[in-house]
Formats: structure tokens, sequence, C-alpha cells
């Protein structure tokens, strides 16, 4: 077997580098939108993330997907401080039906240790990433700070670099087989692409073209 983060990184660059050219995110990191358009993709990112920490717990005895139920990754308390501070529901949010989709696949993951890693490795590990361009944005455009952009503050993993080291590990010793990790890779593109089209519904939304 080969080395699932090696395999997960190849399956998704050419599609990661699609989701990069959103008009939407363009749009958003450009500080072209108004503050109610992030508010938008928060609510959508409460119903993401909601079925993606569920789905987390349900599989935390699992032995290859338990390792990566981490409680300094969640995300949803801060989702919710975030949402409310934004001026947007938490009890019954605005969610998209690209959305909705999203949150369907993310709950048939709980029954399959590879399709919920490969879930759970395109998103916080993106999120981690690219997400403090998305703070620095709201920060100098917006002024939000604290509350409004909490789901961004990484700071209880420590290092980010330690931590991406230590993400790499999990994957690479995930005891799944050729035919698991091959579906791992398959799944983490199809998380990109449920990902593009809530950001293409989103533009939508916001009055911009779907696509670059």
């Amino acid at each position: 077997m080969g080395e699932l983060s090696t395999g997960l990184r190849r399956a998704t660059a050419e599609i990661h580098e699609r989701a990069h050219r959103s008009t939407y995110m363009a749009a958003l990191l450009d500080g072209r939108l108004p503050l109610s358009a992030y508010t938008l993709l928060a609510q959508q990112y409460l119903a993401i993330y909601g079925a993606l920490e569920a789905t987390g717990d349900a599989l935390a005895a699992d032995p290859a997907a338990g390792p990566f139920v981490i409680d300094e990754l969640r995300r949803l308390p801060a989702l919710r401080r975030d949402v409310t501070a934004l001026g947007g529901s938490v009890d019954s949010p605005r969610v998209l039906p690209a959305t909705g989709a999203y949150v369907a696949r993310l709950r048939e993951a709980a029954t399959d240790a590879p399709v919920f890693v490969a879930h759970h490795y395109t998103r916080y590990l993106g999120d981690l990433a690219g997400g403090q361009v998305v703070r620095r944005m709201l920060e100098r455009t917006y002024g939000v700070t604290g509350p409004g952009a909490l789901f961004y503050d990484f700071s209880a993993l420590g290092s980010p670099s330690v931590f991406r080291k230590r993400y790499r590990t999990l994957l690479d010793g995930a005891p799944f087989d050729e035919i698991e990790q091959r579906r791992a890779a398959d799944e983490a593109v199809r998380a990109f692409e449920l990902n593009i089209a809530v950001f293409d519904e989103l533009a939508e939304a916001t009055g911009l073209p779907a696509a670059a």
C-alpha cells in the first residue's frame, strides 16, 4: 500500500485548484461582498460541520476513524458563536440545496470509515491552512475579530505545522487496504465537488456568476 496522505494529495490536486477559482471566494477575499454574504457561508458551515462532527462521534469507537475524532479540531461550538455574532440564525440557518446534498453525504459516511476520513481530511486541513486567509480578510475588510471569526481560530491545536505532521502520520497509519485507500481518494474528490457546488450556489445567492 502507498501512503494515504500522498494518495489524497495527488487525487485532489486538480480539483483543489478549481475550488480556489470559485467566483464567490474570489469576490469575498477581494472585499467585494457585503458581510451578509460571509454570514451566509458561515451558516452553510454550521450545517456541514454539524453533520461531519456528528458522524465523527458515531465513528469514535471505529479503529480506523476514531483516531481522527480530535476534540481540539471541533468547529461547531465556534461556528455557533460566529453565526450568532454575525446576526444569522443558529436554530434555523438558511441552508442552500447544495449544502443539503453535502450534509446528506456526510451522514452516509457514519457507517463508512474511509469516506469519513476523506471528508475529515478535505475539510479540516483546508480550513486550517486556507482558512487563515479568510480570517485575515474578515479583520481587514469587515473589522471582524473574535466572535464572527472564531471558526478560523485553531490555537487549541498548538503549532499548525506540528499538527499537520501529526495528521499525516494518522493518515498513513490508518488500517485501510488498497481498495479502501482508493475509495478514500475518490471520496476526497467528491468532497471537493460538493464544496464547489456550495460555492456556486453562494455565488448565485449573492448575484455573482457561478464559475470563474
